[in-house]
């Protein structure tokens, strides 16, 4: 029969690692339904651990909940405690022969059209027992942070104390406009002509700023911030737009590649818009790789041979 010392510590080592839920999602209502508990039972868990540190580790409004001065301090304790557990959890795992369990990615929607879905057909078929979730997000998440196995971005942005494992070939943006729209205006002849033409901008969901159109002059990086009558937060209108002939778009070359063909869509300022690295897997590399992600990463890394 356990003693009571041996009791309590059990029962703060379950407080703890809720509390480090209830910290990451912000919400006792998200962290009470991962954890698989109730709000109520949740919340009384959070007061007797307060009571029995004797301090606040949460700041609660009507609308959300975030961690006092003393709560990220624990927090920063706690984090690397629960790391060791995640990796001892990990490698015992690791002794299945079948790898299982969830995998947590973060990713543009680009990316997760053109590098994730061709892959999951043949990946779920040989691993049955992995879930892949895919949260799509189109600012750069830290992994660690937002606990996230691995996420997905152009190789440019990756932060260098990352593992990182190529998943796409190179790739090149490309400003096009519709035969229609260059039978009424003069093609730019260069990036800064651009500001005397309408031209249709990107507004990033997450950041909720209008993307600058990226290109290179001599080998330097030039932004060019433009201006139009249209602005969207998704491709897929924004491509009917430069279709419709309403100015001109900066897009993925591959993703427009058959109105190119088609001549539905003029290529502009090619030279500007050299190849650039394309995607990239990242994840931490002092966190121990599951046997679930390391069959993804095997799945999705970039082969040009094939």
């Amino acid at each position: 029969m356990s003693s009571p010392p041996l009791r309590a510590a059990r029962a703060d080592l379950v407080a703890l690692s809720a509390f480090t839920v209830v910290a990451a999602e912000r919400s006792f209502t998200r962290a009470a339904t991962k954890l698989g508990m109730s709000q109520s039972a949740l919340s009384h868990a959070m007061r007797s651990l307060e009571e029995r540190l004797g301090m606040a580790l949460l700041s609660r409004t009507t609308r959300s909940v975030a961690t006092t001065e003393a709560g990220e301090e624990l927090l920063r304790s706690l984090r690397p405690a629960f790391e060791d557990i995640d990796a001892g959890l990990a490698r015992l795992g690791a002794k299945r022969s079948t790898p299982c369990g969830t995998v947590r990615l973060t990713m543009v929607k680009h990316a997760a059209m053109s590098v994730v879905r061709p892959a999951l057909p043949a990946f779920l078929a040989a691993y049955p027992d992995i879930k892949v979730e895919v949260h799509v997000h189109d600012g750069f998440t830290d992994v660690v942070a937002e606990r996230f196995d691995a996420g997905i971005r152009f190789g440019e942005k990756v932060a260098k104390d990352m593992v990182a494992v190529r998943v796409g070939p190179d790739v090149r943006a490309a400003v096009v406009a519709s035969p229609a729209y260059l039978a009424k205006h003069a093609a730019p002849r260069s990036p800064r002509e651009l500001t005397g033409h309408p031209c249709i901008n990107y507004r990033l969901t997450t950041a909720g700023s209008i993307y600058a159109w990226e290109f290179r002059e001599r080998g330097r990086r030039l932004d060019v911030r433009v201006d139009g009558p249209l602005v969207f937060n998704d491709g897929d209108l924004l491509e009917a737009a430069v279709l419709d002939g309403h100015g001109i778009a900066y897009v993925f070359e591959h993703a427009i590649a058959q109105h190119l063909e088609s001549g539905r869509l003029v290529r502009l300022l090619e030279k500007w818009c050299p190849p650039m690295p394309g995607f990239y897997l990242y994840y931490p590399s002092r966190r121990q790789t599951s046997p679930a992600l390391a069959a993804l990463v095997s799945a999705l890394r970039y082969d040009p041979r094939r």
